[in-house]
This record gives C-alpha cells, sequence and structure tokens, in this order.
C-alpha cells in the first residue's frame, strides 16, 4: 500500500519557481499566476484553473500552505493537508507548478515571479482584492484578470453537503 510520503509531489519552492519564470521569459511565453487554499479540489476550481492556464502557456499555482490556510480559514481547515493539495493541482493538465507560501497575501511572491498575467475568482474585484497584492501586481505590470465561477460548485457548499450526510 502507497503512502502519501511515497508520492512525489513535486512541489517548488519560490527560488526554484522563480528560476523557471525567468526561463519563460527567456523564451518569449508568458506565465500566469494564481492563488488559494484549494481546499476540497472541485469543479468550479478546475474550471478557474483552466481558464487562468488560457491566459498564457504556464500557470503556476501559489497554494496556501496549511498554517495560512487555518489563518483565514478557521482552525478545522484545510481539510486536506499541503501535500494533498498541491499533488491534487500538480496532477492537472492547466498547472505548470505550485509552490507553497505561509503568510496570509503573495505581495512579495508577486514581485518576485512578476507574472504575465494573475488571476483571481470572480468573486473578487479591483476594489476588493488586497490592495497590497494590486500593489505589487501593477507594480510589476502584470494583467489582472477576474474569472467567472462555475455555477453551483464551491467549497463551502460541498463542505456543507458533506456535514448533511448521514454517519455510516
Amino acid at each position: 500500500m502507497a503512502t502519501l510520503d511515497d508520492l512525489s509531489v513535486g512541489v517548488s519552492s519560490l527560488e526554484e519557481s522563480v528560476k523557471f519564470r525567468q526561463k519563460v521569459n527567456l523564451q518569449s511565453e508568458t506565465f500566469v499566476l494564481t492563488n488559494g487554499c484549494f481546499d476540497l479540489l472541485h469543479a468550479g476550481h478546475i474550471y478557474c484553473l483552466e481558464l487562468a492556464a488560457a491566459l498564457g502557456n504556464h500557470l503556476w499555482v501559489a497554494l496556501n500552505s496549511d498554517s495560512s490556510a487555518r489563518a483565514i480559514k478557521g482552525s478545522s481547515r484545510p481539510v486536506q493537508g499541503e501535500r494533498e493539495r498541491a499533488y491534487a493541482l500538480l496532477s492537472l493538465k492547466s498547472v505548470s507548478g505550485v509552490f507553497l507560501f505561509d503568510g496570509k497575501r503573495i505581495s512579495s511572491e508577486i514581485k518576485a515571479l512578476s507574472p504575465d498575467a494573475y488571476a483571481k475568482s470572480g468573486d473578487y474585484c479591483l476594489q476588493t482584492m488586497d490592495q497590497s497584492e494590486r500593489e505589487s501586481l501593477e507594480q510589476v505590470g502584470s494583467e489582472i484578470h477576474f474569472l467567472p465561477f462555475l455555477e453551483g460548485c464551491g467549497t463551502t457548499g460541498l463542505l456543507q453537503k458533506i456535514k448533511g450526510l448521514p454517519e455510516i
């Protein structure tokens, strides 16, 4: 029987991500960045990731670490650990790479990576997104895109559905 420790997850460090970004730049390809907890990967996430990937040649995901997800979502989250979440994301053909971050925001990571494009879910807009992240994106000249939701697909609804199931 395999365990998570047996899996080659392939999570990049920020430094490795920056090196990849530099290589992409030299090849005149585009680098797209998005971020999130991706707590329970579902069709809504996959839809947004596919839309984000279509914005360029390489989609990189800044994934909230377990401690970061807890700070944002509460002590009962994430439902799945960072290793499981990273493995699931890296299994998608739309995702080129993943790195973990520990803070609540990725302003410094944005400055380090200087993405050509940045994708955020459609529940945000320029006025409601974190303004330090917005400033970092504007400083490095990234195009900011807000992606539509796939109706009826969300983590909160999925968690509520799971909580309502009878115990086995």
